[in-house]
């Protein structure tokens, strides 16, 4: 294996770079976890994270991954039998909805073409039908990382308006939130899913269920079986239950760090940055693209996500001799495809933690690779 010298540019679309700051506030001995330092700071700590969902409404911090939140979000709201409607976007609507039925929930998933985020008139038409509102929720995730395509939150808030469908409404912002513009309580959104190791630049680890009073209503009946994530006993003056045993005190300081970090900068300019950043990666692609051996996978202009670009290649590129020659010549790791789109496309992650200076490095080592590869690109 090559040695390498020199920062590595991780692009990838998670996990992401993590700030100097966020690691040295993690680094430090182990602290008493019923002391009073630990509690006050956790709890301060549980409602200032609301403010990155733009919520006044409950969070709930669990240490797990993002899969995990899928898991709290429907264990939470829902009974065996009862059924959930699951636009498509990609892969990981796919896996919500698999998850869904893992649970003994019936899923309808709405497939989809990976080229076009939701179709809000679609899921109207389709609740619509659902006259029994035999639909219990709508499942829609923000952000598909394999296909680099983000979906608008509030034209499918519109939808159930539209349709009168009192179904709860949930959100997988794993990968958009911070990136992309999100406000959970002004969209009408029930049920938030968010991890933080993409925009909020931490280690993989920790993930949130954001929950409206309607859907902590509900979720006094909702017969899922749950001990860990239930939201039930995850509140009240032993603050030990609050994270269902021992919290991850390390990543809780790591998160107090990662909200100041971001309000320092605010939410609106961070958003502006990634938008700004992805603008540059799309702009080169289309001029690669130029040679006709690749293309954006997004096919609409304001539908492609902020945070990641998804790239589509030909049958005549080996996505993982690309992937293998930037890592081992010049340090930068981008991802594979996923899903569907596995062997067939490449990805750029440009989130969280992340500059000018990076973009053009890693689209730089890209357009050396294309080179050595004898890749065809404008």
């Amino acid at each position: 294996m090559v040695v390498q010298r020199g920062w590595n540019f991780l692009m990838t679309p998670g996990p992401t770079n993590i700030p100097a700051q966020i690691l040295s506030s993690m680094n430090r001995p182990a602290l008493e976890y019923a002391g009073p330092e630990f509690i006050s700071m956790s709890k301060q700590v549980h409602k200032d994270v609301r403010a990155l969902f733009r919520t006044e409404h409950e969070v709930f911090i669990y240490a797990a991954n993002g899969h995990g939140a899928w898991e709290a979000a429907l264990s939470n709201t829902l009974s065996p039998g009862d059924k959930v409607l699951v636009p498509g976007t990609g892969q990981f609507s796919l896996g919500w909805s698999s998850m869904a039925q893992s649970l003994g929930i019936d899923s309808i998933h709405l497939d989809s073409d990976w080229r076009h985020g939701i179709n809000p008139k679609e899921v109207e038409t389709f609740l619509q039908g659902d006259n029994n509102h035999e639909i219990k929720a709508v499942l829609m995730v923000q952000t598909d990382t394999a296909t680099g395509i983000t979906s608008d939150v509030a034209a499918v808030r519109r939808a159930l308006d539209t349709a009168e469908h009192p179904a709860l409404f949930m959100v997988d912002t794993v990968a958009s939130l911070i990136t992309t513009e999100y406000r959970m309580d002004d969209w009408g959104v029930d049920v938030t899913v968010a991890g933080c190791q993409k925009g909020i630049m931490m280690p993989p680890g920790i993930s949130f269920t954001a929950a409206s009073a309607k859907a902590l209503k509900i979720n006094q009946t909702a017969s899922t079986s749950r001990q860990y994530w239930d939201w039930r006993s995850r509140r009240g003056d032993v603050h030990y239950k609050w994270y269902c045993g021992t919290g991850p005190i390390n990543m809780i300081f790591g998160l107090r760090e990662a909200i100041d970090m971001i309000m320092e900068e605010t939410l609106e300019v961070a958003v502006k940055r990634h938008y700004r950043l992805a603008r540059a990666v799309r702009a080169a692609v289309t001029q690669w693209a130029s040679a006709g051996a690749i293309e954006i996978n997004a096919l609409i202009e304001n539908q492609r996500a902020n945070g990641v670009t998804t790239v589509l290649v030909d049958q005549n590129i080996d996505v993982e001799s690309l992937v293998k020659h930037c890592r081992e010549n010049y340090n930068v790791a981008i991802s594979h495809g996923l899903g569907r789109l596995e062997g067939k496309s490449f990805r750029i992650g440009h989130m969280g933690f992340v500059n000018e200076a990076m973009v053009m490095g890693a689209l730089a080592s890209l357009e050396l690779s294309f080179c050595k590869l004898e890749i065809p690109h404008g």
